[in-house]
C-alpha cells in the first residue's frame, strides 16, 4: 500500500512544536503526526510513572446542538443519553442497524451543547452518518476538528501538572466528567478521560492557540517542563493495549458488533436506538466470538491478524499486540470463537508460520492504582 504524499497529510496545530523537537513523524489516518520524541519505551515508562502529552488533534470533535440533541444522541448511540446532567461524558458506539461498529466515541453534556469525539479515521463517515439522521431531528451537527486542537495530558501525575498549568483545582473533576471556561476570551473545554489506562485530563482549544499552549505544557529546549514530556503515538499504542483499550479498525471495525468486541457495558438494549434490535437478536442467539486477551509464551511480537489455533483448528485471529514495557510479556488481545475465550484456555498463535504457546488472561493486562 503506498504512503500519501507528505504535503497532501492534514497537520495538527501542534505540528510545528513537533518538528522543532525532532519528533519522528508518520503518516496516520490521513494526518502528519508524531510516532515518537525520546523512544516508545522511555515514553510509555514516564506515562505510567509520571506524566506524558499526547498530540490528539487528529480526533473527530463535532458540536451538537438544538432541542432534540439529547433524544437524537440517544437515537444513533448506544448509550442512554437522553437526560444526561451537564458535566458527564460517556463512551459509546454508534452502530449500523445490524449492529456493526462505525466508530466509537465520547459524547459529553456541556451547557450550550454536545461534544461528539470520534476516531480521526472515521471523521467523515460519522460526520455524514449524524447528518443523515439529523433531517428527523431538530438538530445541527458542526465539525468543529479543523477549528480546534486537543492535547491529551496522561499519568499519575497529570492532574498535578494540569492545575500548575492552568492554575485552576482539578482534583475535584471527576473521572469521564468535564468542564468548560474561558481564558482571554477564549473556550478551554477540559475532560477527566484518556486512552492510556493512567488518569489524565484530555482539553480542547482554538487551532490558533496551540502554539502559545504548548510552552506551558511541555516547556522549551532549554528549560524543559519538570514534570511533563511529550509522546508520540507509539507509545499510545502499547498504553493502550496493556490497559485492554479497544483500537477501532482492530478490536472493533464495521464486521465485529459491541457485544463480540467485550463492550457491552456500554450498550443498553433497554433503548430504542440506530442497531438495538439486532443487537437484542445477537445477545439471545449467543455470542459466537468474543474477544480475548493472550499472554504469548517467550517475547516475540503477535501482531494483527495473526491466526490462533486450538483443537487442531483455526479460532480466531489476533485484533492488537505488543512486548508489554511495564510487564516485559508478549500481550495480545484476539477475536475467537466464544467457546476458547475463557480464562486459562490455552490456544497457540501463529507468528507467521511458527506457533507460540498462549493462554487466555483476564483483561485488562494492566490497571493502574487507585489514589
Amino acid at each position: 500500500m503506498s504512503t500519501p504524499a507528505l504535503d497532501s497529510l492534514l497537520k495538527s496545530p501542534f505540528h510545528e512544536a513537533h518538528v522543532a523537537r525532532g519528533a519522528r513523524m508518520v503518516e496516520f489516518a490521513g494526518w502528519l503526526l508524531p510516532l515518537s520524541f525520546a523512544g516508545v519505551t522511555e515514553e510509555h515508562a514516564h506515562t505510567r510513572t509520571s506524566c506524558s502529552a499526547f498530540d490528539v488533534s487528529h480526533m473527530g470533535r463535532l458540536r451538537i446542538t438544538g432541542g432534540d440533541s439529547d433524544r437524537f444522541l440517544n437515537y444513533v448511540c448506544t448509550r442512554k443519553l437522553a437526560g444526561a446532567d451537564v458535566g458527564r461524558c460517556y463512551y459509546s458506539h454508534v452502530c449500523r442497524e445490524d449492529g456493526g461498529i462505525l466508530d466509537d466515541v465520547i459524547v459529553s453534556r456541556f451547557e450550550s451543547d454536545w461534544c461528539v469525539v470520534c476516531n480521526g479515521s472515521n471523521r467523515e463517515k460519522v460526520v455524514g452518518w449524524l447528518n443523515r439522521h439529523a433531517v428527523s431531528f431538530d438538530v445541527s451537527v458542526q465539525d468543529a476538528t479543523m477549528a480546534t486542537a486537543m492535547l491529551a495530558i496522561q499519568g499519575p501525575r497529570a492532574i498535578e501538572a494540569a492545575e500548575a498549568i492552568t492554575g485552576r483545582q482539578l482534583a475535584n473533576l471527576k473521572r469521564y466528567h468535564c468542564t468548560t471556561y474561558e481564558f482571554m476570551g477564549m473556550r478551554i473545554d477540559l475532560f477527566r478521560s484518556g486512552y492510556t489506562g493512567e488518569d489524565g485530563l484530555e482539553v480542547v482549544i482554538p487551532a490558533n492557540a496551540a502554539m502559545m499552549l504548548m510552552p506551558y505544557v511541555v516547556g522549551g529546549d532549554d528549560a524543559p517542563h519538570p514534570v511533563v514530556r511529550p509522546a508520540g503515538l507509539a507509545a499510545r499504542d502499547t498504553l493502550r493495549i496493556e490497559a485492554g483499550m479497544p483500537l477501532y479498525g482492530h478490536e472493533l471495525s464495521e464486521d465485529v458488533d459491541p457485544l463480540s468486541a467485550g463492550q457491552g457495558w456500554c450498550v443498553d438494549l433497554s433503548q430504542d436506538f440506530v442497531g438495538a434490535e439486532a443487537l437484542r437478536e445477537l445477545k439471545q442467539a449467543g455470542l459466537k466470538r468474543r474477544i480475548a486477551g493472550l499472554e504469548l509464551e517467550g517475547r516475540r511480537i503477535a501482531r494483527q491478524h495473526y491466526k490462533v489455533h486450538a483443537g487442531g483448528r483455526e479460532i480466531g485471529e489476533i485484533t492488537s499486540g505488543t512486548l508489554s514495557p511495564t510487564l516485559g510479556k508478549s500481550i495480545a488481545m484476539a477475536l475467537v470463537l466464544s467457546e476458547y475465550a475463557d480464562e486459562n484456555t490455552k490456544v497457540d498463535v501463529y507468528l507467521k508460520d511458527k506457533p507460540v504457546a498462549a493462554t487466555v488472561v483476564k483483561l485488562p493486562f494492566y490497571k493502574r492504582e487507585q489514589a
